[in-house]
């Protein structure tokens, strides 16, 4: 397979970890070509190509169409806020390019649709930026609950806490505008969503309450604006083959920084898993004496691949980023054709249609059934 002409448009937190995988994901598995970083853009010229120097860009734009119609494009990855995703995922798919967005889809779930329809009518690979499930520990997870490690699982548990919208008196920006999505759900719930279809398969039902710590945040000109969506909810759900769930999340739980709190229980054990700890999980079974019985914990290490391309001893960790550059190899794969572990438009809108459905929930007060 030649080498993917590479375009960016984007170069906040999540451009510069996708220009990290771009850069690395050669070095790191070697058995890719190793991608040409074609075109970046911008909102403005000079931030273009500042970033275009940074990243190791040949060329920058502050219009997101040149890139998109620069014949030496690839793949474009879409990194920009939420409500950009759609028309420029859209735009690239017209244009006969392969598509990297950050999650979600979009905030309106009819945008999301567009995007699936448009990916099946261009006929190219359009996959979802979901990267924790690309985490060695969570391969490893999996693999031990398809073997019946710890028997039928019966049960699941899961909470994304971070605190960056935690202050009361934290100014107003997009990400609590109705615009940028029903808020805590479709900002990072999404997330451990991701983790649920990864190893049990897609929501079913749902019932939802959603809250708003605070009912408006300070302007920076002065004054107060409202909160337009809901930092935190609480979700009864059932997954795959009517599988118990409980899911809670909030983006204003002082003291949580990347916390996603995986509790999986089943009939003969149970796993425990924190995304604040990523490189360890905590595994019980029920064999032995009972005197000796308890949780064990296990650090990644080579055993767990592919830990072993990134570093040669257990212990050592891997870090988000890292995820980022396996995701990226998961995509190289997928468009050479080859067999690859990556969330598509086609499960990424069954993941956007779960979160539509736990609005639905929230304002209809009762349970949906997700078809």
């Amino acid at each position: 397979m030649k080498s993917l002409g590479i375009g960016l448009i984007g170069t906040g937190y999540m451009g510069k970890c996708h220009a990290l995988a771009w850069n690395a994901v050669k070095t790191v598995f070697g058995d890719v070509e190793r991608p040409r970083l074609v075109h970046l853009a911008e909102a403005n010229a000079d931030l273009a190509d500042k970033r275009a120097s940074e990243f190791g860009f040949e060329k920058a734009t502050a219009d997101w169409r040149t890139l998109i119609a620069d014949p030496e494009v690839d793949v474009v990855s879409v990194t920009t806020p939420n409500q950009f995703h759609a028309e420029m995922a859209i735009a690239a798919l017209e244009a006969g390019k392969h598509v990297w967005c950050e999650k979600p889809m979009a905030p309106a779930y009819a945008d999301a649709e567009r995007m699936l329809n448009t990916a099946r009518a261009a006929g190219k690979v359009a996959v979802l930026g979901y990267n924790y499930i690309q985490n060695p520990v969570m391969r490893h997870i999996k693999a031990l609950i398809e073997e019946g490690a710890i028997g039928a699982v019966n049960h699941i548990r899961v909470e994304m806490d971070e605190d960056f919208m935690a202050d009361p008196d934290a100014f107003f920006y997009w990400k609590s505008e109705l615009s940028a999505g029903y808020g805590a759900l479709d900002d990072f719930a999404v997330h451990p969503l991701s983790l649920l279809w990864y190893l049990f398969g897609h929501v079913e039902a749902v019932i939802t309450d959603m809250v708003k710590p605070y009912g408006s945040r300070p302007l920076k000109e002065g004054g107060r604006r409202d909160v337009e969506n809901h930092d935190a909810a609480n979700v009864l759900m059932r997954v795959g083959r009517g599988i118990s769930a409980v899911l809670m999340a909030n983006r204003a739980a002082w003291g949580r920084k990347g916390r996603i709190a995986l509790q999986i229980f089943g009939s003969k054990g149970s796993i425990a898993y924190d995304q604040e700890r990523m490189n360890e999980f905590e595994l019980y079974q029920a064999e032995g004496r009972g005197s000796e019985q308890g949780f064990r914990k296990i650090l990644a290490g080579p055993a767990h691949l592919p830990y072993d391309r990134f570093i040669p001893a257990p212990g050592h960790g891997l870090g988000f980023n890292d995820l980022k550059i396996i995701e990226c190899r998961e995509l190289i794969r997928a468009i050479s054709g080859e067999p690859s572990s990556i969330v598509t438009f086609e499960d990424g809108l069954r993941i956007e249609k779960s979160v539509h459905a736990m609005a639905q929930s929230f304002h209809e007060r009762r349970w949906i059934e997700i078809a």
